[in-house]
């Protein structure tokens, strides 16, 4: 045998590790997007010696404040912004929130919103500016098979970020149902190993993709292995509502857009609203903003709440038809003064004691326009809105969802709290119903 034969046959040859299988490089591709939760809330402590401080003194000592833990839970990074999803039930009643990355750090995070019918909360971390943070990628919605592998990350028992897999055991059995809570029916099943702490956390396929959000275990005494996650296409159409202007920047754009990364496609516009005066159409994708391409759901959100005194350009695509459209978004204020002519505010804890509310169970009518819907029905100024077509409300949000969908002339339901006074010391409140026609 030649040298060479002899110096090739004794060089190791490279193997590749059997142990690195596609479950291995899944969970490696996903484990830095997904981070543990825990929250704290405030409780107030009264000992005995406050009522005692009460009789000598004749008022009663501060109410002391304590922060305890909450709950845990998990949760897994979506946008290199810091965003972060995870389920409402994880978050309910905290006062903070902390999350714990894999890289060790724990920083504090912000609450966004939440949509507790589809048990889906949003939050983002507070990083130093610029900061960016990988991000999970979503599967395709209706990319699922039944019996392929999956893999459930999280923190159990708040043991820490773990792994499980198993298969996909059923897909939602019943086709969604306006506004209704999702349950058993709607969810993603698994034999994953789910349990308490898990909650928010990524269910994935081998390829690393986001399928679905774990949200729930069968009790041990109603079955074993049975867990649920919430499918990636109902996480979608919660972050269409998440990242819009009407949640972030009360403001009003009008239409609803899926795709947390390209392509942006607009899937419903709403009659009379700014994105549908400028001739957006259902089906037609967003590619950019003032010339300017978009990434994603985010940034496109962030562009256009940034703009809040002049009008935006879209760059849309349509098939294989390039358009452009200009949109004014309209802030909430002006819209409610649009349709109906009042300005209203947030109560003070003062003005809502005066009422017999608590903060955020009303708005103040600050004054109403002469001559408008408001008017023609004699509206009191000074008054406190506490309703609208029977649904009640404590934010200039809750009162703009029901005005954009008003056309001109529709009637309203309002329902106010109207102070009456008795004497020179005695107010009297009644609440009493009006009809206006919006304009």
């Amino acid at each position: 045998m030649c040298a060479a034969a002899t110096a090739l046959a004794a060089a190791p040859t490279e193997v590749a590790d059997v142990r690195r299988d596609a479950t291995v490089l899944a969970i490696e591709r996903v484990l830095p997007t997904v981070v543990n939760i825990a929250t704290t809330r405030i409780v107030e402590y009264r000992d005995p010696y406050q009522d005692l401080f009460y009789q000598f003194y004749g008022r009663r000592a501060p109410v002391e404040r304590r922060e305890e833990p909450s709950s845990i839970g998990s949760g897994v990074i979506i946008d290199e912004e810091g965003y972060i999803l995870t389920n409402f039930h994880v978050l309910r009643r905290a006062s903070r929130v902390y999350v714990k990355l894999q890289d060790g750090r724990v920083l504090e995070a912000e609450p966004l919103v939440y949509t507790p019918h589809k048990d889906v909360a949003l939050l983002k971390v507070r990083a130093p500016e610029g900061e960016r943070f990988p991000a999970i990628v979503f599967a395709e919605e209706d990319d699922l098979i039944l019996g392929e592998t999956v893999i459930a990350l999280g923190n159990p028992y708040g043991l820490g970020t773990s792994a499980s897999r198993g298969i996909l055991s059923s897909k939602a059995r019943r086709p969604p149902v306006e506004g209704e809570p999702l349950g058993t029916q709607d969810w993603l099943q698994t034999d994953a190993g789910i349990n308490p702490g898990n909650s928010g956390g990524p269910l994935i396929n081998l390829r690393g993709e986001l399928i679905g959000i774990n949200v729930a275990v069968y009790r041990e005494a109603q079955g074993m292995g049975v867990g649920f996650a919430i499918p990636v296409k109902q996480i979608n159409e919660a972050l269409s509502e998440f990242f819009s202007p009407e949640v972030t920047a009360a403001l009003w754009f009008g239409a609803k857009v899926k795709g947390l990364r390209p392509p942006l496609t607009v899937v419903s516009v709403q009659s009379g609203s700014p994105a549908a005066r400028a001739g957006l159409r259902e089906g037609w994708e967003i590619e950019g903003v003032d010339g300017r391409p978009v990434r994603g759901l985010v940034e496109l959100n962030r562009r256009l709440t940034a703009a809040t005194d002049r009008p935006v350009t879209l760059e849309l695509r349509d098939g294989t038809t390039r358009r452009t459209a200009r949109v004014q978004l309209i802030s909430f204020e002006d819209l409610i003064r649009q349709k109906l002519g009042l300005r209203l505010l947030h109560p003070t804890p003062q003005v809502a004691a005066s009422f017999q509310v608590n903060p955020g169970e009303g708005l103040y009518i600050e004054s109403v326009e002469p001559g408008s819907p408001a008017a023609r029905v004699r509206m009191p100024a000074g008054s406190l809105l506490v309703g609208l077509d029977d649904q009640a409300v404590g934010s200039l949000y809750q009162v703009a969802d029901v005005l954009m969908r008003k056309e001109s002339g529709d009637p309203v339901i309002l329902t106010l709290v109207v102070p009456r006074r008795l004497g020179a010391a005695y107010v009297e409140y009644r609440q009493v119903r009006m009809e206006a026609r919006v304009r």
